[in-house]
């Protein structure tokens, strides 16, 4: 398994266009195989930044749901709502391997 964690720098101004952006890519991560851990809101503290965690089987599955979200009427639709609304200032994306308790 792999969890892909992404932190954004997000305009303050634009937490409501976020939110829903977000809103927008759990079901489509969902849809193309993975497992979404939600999306984290500035709350107190740091205004403009926030966080996602997804994983997928493993970082082949993962390559392939980027590939395929390219092609896809949604995933092209949450990116244009991204582009539009230009709420990211900036991201970056970093893969973990989870660790569960042991059995």
């Amino acid at each position: 398994m792999i969890t892909c964690y992404l932190r954004y720098v997000i305009d303050p101004y634009q937490l409501a266009e976020f939110e829903h952006y977000g809103k927008l890519w759990i079901p489509l991560v969902e849809k193309f195989g993975g497992q979404h851990h939600g999306y984290f809101m500035p709350s107190e503290g740091t205004s403009n930044i926030a966080l996602a965690m997804f994983s997928f089987p493993s970082l082949a599955a993962y390559e392939d749901y980027r590939t395929r979200s390219f092609d896809d009427p949604d995933c092209r639709a949450a990116f244009a709502y991204a582009q539009e609304k230009r709420f990211i200032v900036s991201y970056e994306r970093s893969f973990f391997r989870p660790v569960f308790k042991p059995d």
